[in-house]
């Protein structure tokens, strides 16, 4: 039997939760908490060998619980479950010593294999996630922000070197529209122009040439 700890600091959520891991026969919910405080002492006090935690949480956030769990050398493996992905967010998650990071768009059934990896201390990682966490492995600056299809059509056209108006023939797109895109790029990936934004596709692999 998996003992589990949930923490998040809304109501529906935490019920919703408790409502879906008691359906499975392996997994039993040891207590719950809605502020870090509370869940830092349970948790020590519990020693389950799961806490799902929220990143954003009144008092202490989901970061500040991993690290205090972890200081305390308990064995309790972390699962970070949050609306967020905010590169900076992620990392210090994981820094702080966060097995998995899952969103809370993930389907319940993965949930439950994140669960089950982490009693034998695997990570699971939400696709977006994993992302910025091999870019970063592999010391490379993660886009502040996701590109949308369209504006990643357009830069893989600007790392071939077509000026707008070529870009704009190839998409059937006004000329207008590319400028567009081609700001929003730019603030996206945080560059001050066209080359900045080139050599920064092509050191991260968003498109080939």
């Amino acid at each position: 039997m998996i003992r589990v700890y949930l923490v998040d600091d809304h109501p529906f959520v935490l019920k919703g939760l408790i409502s879906y891991l008691k359906t499975q026969d392996d997994i039993d919910v040891v207590g719950k908490a809605e502020t870090g405080e509370k869940a830092i002492k349970e948790i020590k006090k519990m020693k389950p060998d799961v806490a799902i935690v929220d990143l954003r949480l009144p008092e202490k956030n989901g970061t500040e619980i991993t690290k205090e769990i972890k200081s305390a050398g308990l064995k309790t493996e972390i699962i970070i479950l949050s609306s967020y992905n905010r590169d900076q967010e992620v990392i210090e998650a994981i820094d702080a010593g966060a097995l998995s990071y899952l969103m809370k768009d993930s389907s319940p059934q993965k949930l439950v294999e994140a669960i089950k990896a982490a009693e034998k201390g695997e990570p699971v990682l939400h696709p977006r996630v994993a992302k910025k966490i091999m870019q970063r492995a592999a010391g490379k600056k993660v886009v502040t922000e996701a590109l949308t299809d369209r504006e990643m059509e357009v830069l893989s056209l600007l790392v071939k070197g077509l000026s707008n108006k070529e870009i704009a023939d190839n998409l059937y797109i006004s000329t207008r529209t590319v400028k567009s895109h081609v700001s929003n790029i730019l603030r996206k990936m945080d560059v001050k122009d066209r080359t900045q934004a080139v050599i920064k596709a092509i050191d991260n692999d968003l498109v080939r040439r």
